[in-house]
Protein backbone atom coordinates (compact mmCIF):
# COMPACT_ATOMS: atom_id res chain seq x y z
CA UNK A 1 0.00 0.00 0.00
CA UNK A 2 1.54 3.33 -1.34
CA UNK A 3 1.33 6.39 0.85
CA UNK A 4 0.28 8.51 -2.31
CA UNK A 5 -2.46 6.83 -2.70
CA UNK A 6 -5.90 5.58 -0.81
CA UNK A 7 -5.18 1.67 -0.26
CA UNK A 8 -7.73 -0.54 -0.90
CA UNK A 9 -8.90 -4.38 0.54
CA UNK A 10 -10.76 -6.80 -1.56
CA UNK A 11 -13.63 -8.85 0.01
CA UNK A 12 -16.15 -11.16 -0.80
CA UNK A 13 -19.54 -10.08 0.24
CA UNK A 14 -22.30 -13.11 1.00
CA UNK A 15 -25.86 -11.25 0.92
CA UNK A 16 -29.78 -11.81 0.23
CA UNK A 17 -31.19 -10.29 -2.66
CA UNK A 18 -35.19 -9.14 -2.95
CA UNK A 19 -36.56 -12.58 -4.09
CA UNK A 20 -34.51 -14.04 -0.56
CA UNK A 21 -31.92 -15.86 -2.33
CA UNK A 22 -28.08 -15.79 -1.18
CA UNK A 23 -25.45 -14.06 -3.90
CA UNK A 24 -21.70 -12.96 -3.25
CA UNK A 25 -19.36 -10.82 -4.98
CA UNK A 26 -16.54 -9.20 -4.77
CA UNK A 27 -16.16 -5.64 -3.26
CA UNK A 28 -13.33 -3.21 -2.47
CA UNK A 29 -13.44 -1.45 1.16
CA UNK A 30 -12.23 2.40 0.69
CA UNK A 31 -12.05 5.30 2.46
CA UNK A 32 -8.98 4.67 4.44
CA UNK A 33 -7.45 8.13 6.15
CA UNK A 34 -3.56 8.31 6.98
CA UNK A 35 -3.76 8.76 10.69
CA UNK A 36 -1.80 7.68 13.58
CA UNK A 37 -3.42 4.38 15.72
CA UNK A 38 -2.13 6.69 18.85
CA UNK A 39 -0.62 9.83 20.24
CA UNK A 40 2.92 9.69 19.26
CA UNK A 41 2.69 6.45 16.51
CA UNK A 42 3.67 6.91 13.30
CA UNK A 43 0.40 7.79 10.60
CA UNK A 44 -0.65 4.26 9.19
CA UNK A 45 -3.88 4.34 6.68
CA UNK A 46 -7.40 3.08 8.86
CA UNK A 47 -10.70 2.46 8.09
CA UNK A 48 -12.56 2.03 11.51
CA UNK A 49 -15.36 -0.37 10.81
CA UNK A 50 -17.91 0.16 14.41
CA UNK A 51 -17.64 2.15 17.05
CA UNK A 52 -20.17 -0.37 19.07
CA UNK A 53 -19.27 -3.63 20.47
CA UNK A 54 -19.14 -6.58 18.08
CA UNK A 55 -18.78 -10.44 19.14
CA UNK A 56 -15.03 -12.15 18.36
CA UNK A 57 -14.30 -15.28 18.19
CA UNK A 58 -12.12 -17.89 16.82
CA UNK A 59 -13.25 -21.39 15.20
CA UNK A 60 -11.26 -24.00 13.76
CA UNK A 61 -13.60 -26.14 10.75
CA UNK A 62 -11.86 -29.79 11.03
CA UNK A 63 -10.66 -31.51 8.22
CA UNK A 64 -13.30 -32.23 5.05
CA UNK A 65 -15.80 -30.21 7.40
CA UNK A 66 -19.28 -29.07 5.58
CA UNK A 67 -21.47 -26.70 6.96
CA UNK A 68 -25.06 -28.04 4.81
CA UNK A 69 -27.31 -25.11 4.04
CA UNK A 70 -27.46 -22.15 6.94
CA UNK A 71 -27.75 -18.64 7.29
CA UNK A 72 -24.94 -16.94 8.66
CA UNK A 73 -26.29 -16.06 12.32
CA UNK A 74 -25.50 -12.71 12.43
CA UNK A 75 -23.83 -10.27 10.21
CA UNK A 76 -20.07 -10.61 10.38
CA UNK A 77 -16.47 -11.08 9.14
CA UNK A 78 -14.39 -13.90 8.38
CA UNK A 79 -11.01 -13.87 8.23
CA UNK A 80 -8.97 -17.21 6.95
CA UNK A 81 -5.47 -17.69 9.58
CA UNK A 82 -4.97 -20.83 8.12
CA UNK A 83 -5.93 -23.65 5.83
CA UNK A 84 -8.77 -22.82 3.11
CA UNK A 85 -12.15 -22.85 3.04
CA UNK A 86 -15.50 -22.38 0.44
CA UNK A 87 -18.70 -20.50 0.86
CA UNK A 88 -21.12 -21.72 -1.76
CA UNK A 89 -24.52 -19.34 -2.14
CA UNK A 90 -27.64 -19.90 -3.52
CA UNK A 91 -27.47 -18.95 -6.81
CA UNK A 92 -24.66 -21.40 -7.12
CA UNK A 93 -21.60 -19.15 -6.92
CA UNK A 94 -18.67 -20.94 -4.85
CA UNK A 95 -15.67 -18.97 -3.70
CA UNK A 96 -12.45 -20.74 -2.35
CA UNK A 97 -10.72 -18.49 0.05
CA UNK A 98 -7.62 -18.74 1.85
CA UNK A 99 -5.19 -16.94 4.79
CA UNK A 100 -5.20 -12.83 3.28
CA UNK A 101 -8.95 -13.12 1.66
CA UNK A 102 -11.75 -11.38 3.66
CA UNK A 103 -15.95 -12.72 2.93
CA UNK A 104 -18.50 -10.93 4.74
CA UNK A 105 -21.35 -13.44 6.06
CA UNK A 106 -24.77 -10.90 5.76
CA UNK A 107 -27.18 -13.54 3.97
CA UNK A 108 -29.92 -13.18 7.05
CA UNK A 109 -33.42 -13.87 5.85
CA UNK A 110 -33.09 -15.97 2.47
CA UNK A 111 -36.21 -17.92 1.42
CA UNK A 112 -35.64 -21.86 1.31
CA UNK A 113 -35.49 -22.82 -2.62
CA UNK A 114 -34.79 -26.16 -3.52
CA UNK A 115 -33.54 -27.51 -0.64
CA UNK A 116 -31.46 -24.22 -0.65
CA UNK A 117 -31.32 -20.93 2.48
CA UNK A 118 -28.66 -19.51 3.07
CA UNK A 119 -25.27 -20.98 1.83
CA UNK A 120 -22.86 -23.94 2.36
CA UNK A 121 -19.57 -23.69 3.23
CA UNK A 122 -16.76 -26.19 4.62
CA UNK A 123 -12.70 -26.85 5.21
CA UNK A 124 -11.01 -27.82 1.70
CA UNK A 125 -7.52 -29.68 0.89
CA UNK A 126 -8.38 -32.56 3.67
CA UNK A 127 -7.04 -29.76 6.58
CA UNK A 128 -8.87 -27.81 9.30
CA UNK A 129 -8.94 -24.25 7.81
CA UNK A 130 -8.41 -21.34 11.48
CA UNK A 131 -10.99 -18.94 11.18
CA UNK A 132 -11.19 -15.35 13.04
CA UNK A 133 -15.18 -14.21 13.26
CA UNK A 134 -16.05 -10.79 13.88
CA UNK A 135 -19.95 -10.19 14.50
CA UNK A 136 -22.54 -7.92 14.83
CA UNK A 137 -25.82 -7.14 15.50
CA UNK A 138 -26.97 -5.69 12.19
CA UNK A 139 -25.07 -4.88 8.89
CA UNK A 140 -24.86 -1.06 9.51
CA UNK A 141 -22.57 -1.69 12.60
CA UNK A 142 -20.26 -3.88 10.51
CA UNK A 143 -19.12 -0.89 8.38
CA UNK A 144 -20.15 -1.70 4.81
CA UNK A 145 -20.82 1.11 2.63
CA UNK A 146 -23.47 0.53 -0.14
CA UNK A 147 -21.62 1.77 -2.66
CA UNK A 148 -18.65 -1.17 -2.60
Amino acid sequence: MSEQRDPEIAYWRVHTDADGVSRQNRCVMKRFALQAIQSGAAPQWQRPIADRAAHVLFSVLPANWVGEWHENPKPQWIIPLSGRWFVETMDGHRVEMGPGDISFGGDQRTRARDGRKGHRSGALDDAPCALMIVQFDDEAAAGLDQDE
